[in-house]
């Protein structure tokens, strides 16, 4: 709690309890009880309140399956890559699909061609102020 111990709490409620004075002490200590009851009576109201709207109890849920130290991005990229990839279908049924496929394994890949601008000997390059 804090890091506070437990004789280091009871020396801190020793400085409370004469700072506060024997007069004021048992309106602070009604205070802090009705903060307490207060707060529970939040936390009961937040508790009610999910249960009506997702219909589960906080009980009931298996707070592990929601933890983010399970989650392993290389095993998930890994799981991933070796998953089965889906078949495509197509209008002619999966021998028509499967000959496209293999016709396009087949056929070369044409990569666009890339064109270079260059500016015109002597000409600055554009500067863009808002871009510094």
């Amino acid at each position: 709690m804090f890091g506070i111990n437990g004789p280091e709490f009871l020396l801190l409620l020793l400085i409370g309890i004469l700072v506060i004075g024997p007069q004021r002490l048992p309106e602070y200590t009604q205070k802090l009880t009705n903060l307490v009851r207060e707060v529970r009576r939040m936390a009961s109201g937040a508790r009610e309140q999910i249960k009506e709207e997702v219909g589960i109890d906080i009980d009931d849920v298996d707070w592990r399956k929601y933890d983010p130290r399970q989650y392993d991005p290389r095993r998930i990229i890994r799981e991933a890559l070796l998953e089965d990839a889906p078949k495509p279908v197509s209008a002619g049924g999966p021998a028509v699909a499967a000959a496209a496929v293999a016709g396009a394994a087949d056929a070369p890949v044409q990569r666009p061609t890339r064109t270079i601008e260059r500016l015109p000997d002597g000409e600055p390059a554009p500067f863009d102020t808002e871009a510094t």
